[in-house]
């Protein structure tokens, strides 16, 4: 984490800025990467409202956050936009036809059946590294600024912010879809205090 006063570049510089920074997430490996204002007060009311009906049940730490998940702005002072990552469950080298033989291994009651997700290193672990490479990247090329990267770790809802960048939907189940992973991936942020163009 870094909470250097914000720095100035110029709007074409922060465009260029914009491409580069999606452009390294490939390279590490991101799936898609999109930038976000810091707005969701439209998800407020629905925030504030599930708390009142006690869905988190014993998830205390939702209460006592209240409504800094909403607001990035709080949770990191200076922010002003949010980079959203989306990773795919599935590495590039995935044969074609991993659906039949998912399938296959269901079917075979001896067989232990472990969710894709969990097959390979912890992904809060994967995910925090890359998102922390990205922003060291950036930092190298303009200079300190002020960010933070979150992979489930902090009051911050991923999923609006996700949304909004234009990573996907959510689902009437509550999971993230998109139209090429379904809704097998996972999600990483970087709050910054760069005025980057948003998508």
């Amino acid at each position: 984490m870094s909470s250097i006063s914000p720095i100035s570049l110029a709007e074409p510089d922060l465009h260029l800025l914009a491409h580069s920074i999606k452009q390294w997430g490939a390279e590490l490996g991101f799936a898609d990467l999109r930038i976000t204002d810091i707005d969701l007060a439209h998800a407020e009311p629905g925030l504030q409202a599930w708390l009142d009906a006690g869905h988190h049940g014993e998830m205390d730490y939702m209460a006592s956050h209240g409504m800094l998940r909403a607001r990035p702005g709080e949770l990191l002072p200076g922010t002003v936009r949010v980079i959203s990552a989306r990773m795919d469950y599935l590495p590039a080298a995935t044969p074609s036809d991993w659906r039949a033989r998912e399938q296959l291994r269901l079917s075979d009651p001896q067989a232990a059946v472990i969710s894709l997700y969990a097959r390979g290193r912890d992904y809060h672990k994967v995910l925090r590294a890359r998102l922390q490479q990205l922003s060291a990247r950036v930092e190298a090329g303009i200079g300190p600024f002020g960010y933070r990267v979150f992979t489930d770790s902090a009051p911050v809802m991923e999923l609006p912010l996700a949304e909004k960048a234009g990573l996907g939907w959510r689902g009437k189940h509550t999971l993230m879809l998109n139209r090429e992973a379904g809704s097998m991936f996972f999600l990483g942020e970087i709050l910054v205090d760069l005025a980057l163009p948003v998508d």
